[in-house]
C-alpha cells in the first residue's frame, strides 16, 4: 500500500433477522427459491389505510444483537420514514429509525491474520425495513418486492479501520457474531448479511478524512477485501493526477474486480426524515434486555479463549469458529478431555473448509462428543491409524454412530498385539524376497525397513500399526 497516502473504512452491515414474518407484516421472511413477488403482503405494497404492526421477534433478535456487539440498548427507541423514491419501494419512504435507535454505542474486536488485533467502534446499530429487488436488463428492469419488508438491523461503525485485511477481519467477526447469537441465518448467498463499505483517502498524517467512495451490497468477506484495494488504488491515482474525489455510491463487478459509479451519495438532509406516527415506541426495560440477553450462548471470543489452552494453530481455530457447531462440539470434548479435544479440533479442520464466504461442505456437522472422545482415545491407544481415524470421522460427520463398529465394518482395528503381528513379520523375513531387504540394513542401509514394513502392511492387509511392526522388524534383525 502507498506510504503517502492513508486510508480509512467505515462499514455499514446490514443484517436480516431470523424472524418468521416481516418487520411490520404477516408475510413470510424466507423467500429463498420463492417466485418474484410471491410472499408480499398488502402493507408491503404500501397500499392505502394499511396499518403497520411491530413484530416482537425482531426486536427480540435485535436485543441479542446489542449483547454480541457488546452494546448498549436503549429504554425507549422510535421508528422514522426515510423518504426516497425506488420502483422497488413502493410506500415510498423506508421505515427505520434515525434519531432513536435501539443499539447504542459498541465495539467489536476481530482477530487479524498475524495474530494482532483490530478494535472497531459500533456507532449504532438501527432496525430497519428492507426494500425490494431490481434486477436490470438492457431496454427493461424487473421489481421482486418478495424482499420488501424484511426486517433488518443497519450495524453502524465507526471509521476505525485503515487496511483491507482490516475491514475483511471486522465483517467476517461480524458474521459470526451475529450467527452465534442467532440473530440471522448467515445465509451469504442469498443476502442474509450485505456490507456497505465506506472508502476514503488522505495523505499520511492527515487529521481530516478525505471525500469518500461507498460500495453498496457486498456479501463475501473475499468481496469487502478486494473492493476497499481496488479503490485505494483507483483513489490515489485520481488524486496524485490532482484530481479531486466525488462522494458517490459505487457498485462491485465481481468479474472485473472492479468498481464503477452508480449515483452521487445524498446526505441525511435530503432523505427528509420525520417521526412515524402509525408506530408506537419501543420501550424495554432492564429486566426485559437482561432476560433476552441470558439466552445467548457462547460467543467467538469466549471459545478463542478456550481453545487457547490447545494452543491450536490459528487457521485451525478459524476452522472450528466457522461453524458454530463445530465450536460447540469441539468445546464439549475439551471439557472432557484438553488432549482428546485437540485430536477432534484438527480431524475438524482437515475435513471443513474456513472460510464462510465459501460453498458449504455437503458434510454433515453435527457429531456426538461422545463418539469423538472414544475415537480419540482409540487413536490415542493406536487401536486404529491416523488415516483410519480420519476415515471414520469422515463417517460421523456424514451421520454415522459408533466408532468402534465403524471401525470394525470398515476393517480399519489395527493389529498392535505383538504376538500376532510378530508372527506376520516372521513370516516376511522368512520370504526369499526380503532377502536384498535384510542384507541393506545390516549393510547399514536403514531406508530398505520400508519395504519390509510394506510387506507386513500388505499381508496385514493394512491392520498392521506400521511402527510396532518396525519395532519387530528391527528387534529381530
Amino acid at each position: 500500500m502507498d506510504s503517502k497516502w492513508q486510508m480509512t473504512i467505515g462499514i455499514e452491515c446490514h443484517v436480516q433477522l431470523a424472524t418468521k414474518s416481516k418487520l411490520f407484516s404477516p408475510a413470510d421472511n424466507d423467500a429463498r427459491n420463492k417466485e418474484p413477488n410471491a410472499v408480499v403482503h398488502p402493507i408491503d405494497y404500501g397500499l392505502p389505510g394499511m396499518l403497520p404492526l411491530l413484530n416482537k421477534q425482531a426486536v427480540h433478535l435485535t436485543v441479542r444483537a446489542a449483547k454480541a456487539l457488546n452494546a448498549s440498548v436503549a429504554e425507549v427507541s422510535r421508528f422514522d420514514r426515510k423518504h426516497y423514491f425506488y420502483p422497488d419501494l413502493p410506500m415510498g419512504y423506508q421505515i427505520t429509525q434515525m434519531y432513536h435507535p435501539t443499539i447504542g454505542a459498541g465495539s467489536v474486536t476481530a482477530p487479524l491474520p498475524d495474530g494482532s488485533n483490530v478494535t472497531v467502534g459500533i456507532h449504532h446499530a438501527h432496525i430497519e425495513s428492507d426494500a425490494g429487488k431490481q434486477t436490470h436488463y438492457s431496454d427493461h428492469t424487473l421489481v421482486d418486492l418478495n424482499r420488501a419488508g424484511t426486517p433488518l438491523i443497519e450495524i453502524v461503525s465507526q471509521p476505525d479501520m485503515h487496511s483491507p485485511a482490516e475491514a475483511r477481519a471486522f465483517c467476517t467477526e461480524l458474521y459470526r457474531l451475529m450467527t452465534y447469537a442467532g440473530v440471522t441465518h448467515g445465509d451469504l448467498y442469498h443476502g442474509n448479511m450485505r456490507f456497505d463499505v465506506n472508502i476514503s483517502v488522505a495523505p499520511a498524517g492527515s487529521d481530516e478524512l478525505g471525500k469518500r467512495a461507498e460500495v453498496k451490497n457486498l456479501n463475501s468477506f473475499r468481496s469487502v477485501e478486494k473492493a476497499a484495494e481496488y479503490e485505494f488504488k483507483r483513489q490515489v491515482a485520481l488524486l496524485e493526477k490532482g484530481e479531486t474525489i466525488v462522494q458517490e455510491t459505487r457498485g462491485w463487478n465481481d468479474a472485473t474486480q472492479k468498481t464503477t459509479s452508480q449515483r452521487s451519495k445524498e446526505d441525511a438532509q435530503d432523505y427528509r426524515y420525520m417521526p412515524d406516527p402509525d408506530i408506537p415506541p419501543i420501550i424495554l426495560t432492564i429486566d426485559e434486555v437482561q432476560s433476552i440477553q441470558s439466552e445467548v450462548g457462547m460467543l467467538p471470543g469466549e471459545y478463542r479463549e478456550a481453545f487457547s489452552a490447545l494452543r491450536l494453530d490459528s487457521s485451525v481455530v478459524n476452522t472450528l469458529l466457522s461453524n458454530k457447531a463445530h465450536a460447540e462440539t469441539v468445546h464439549a470434548v475439551l471439557g472432557q478431555s484438553p488432549k482428546a479435544a485437540m485430536r477432534v479440533a484438527n480431524w475438524y479442520a482437515s475435513v471443513f473448509k474456513e472460510d464462510e464466504s465459501e460453498t458449504d461442505s455437503d458434510v454433515e456437522t453435527g457429531i456426538d462428543p461422545t463418539d469423538l472422545l472414544e475415537l480419540a482415545n482409540m487413536a490415542e491407544q493406536q487401536e486404529v491409524s491416523s488415516t483410519a481415524a480420519k476415515e471414520i470421522f469422515m463417517a460421523l460427520a456424514s451421520g454415522q454412530t459408533g466408532p468402534r463398529e465403524i471401525a470394525r465394518a470398515k476393517n480399519l482395528v489395527q493389529v498392535s498385539d505383538e504376538n500376532a503381528l510378530g508372527a506376520i513379520v516372521d513370516d516376511v523375513l522368512a520370504d526369499e524376497a526380503s532377502a536384498k531387504s535384510v542384507a541393506d540394513i545390516k549393510a547399514g542401509n536403514d531406508k530398505a525397513i520400508g519395504y519390509l514394513v510394506g510387506q507386513v502392511m500388505k499381508k496385514s492387509k493394512g491392520t498392521a500399526n506400521p511402527s510396532l511392526a518396525q519395532k519387530l522388524i528391527r528387534e529381530r534383525l
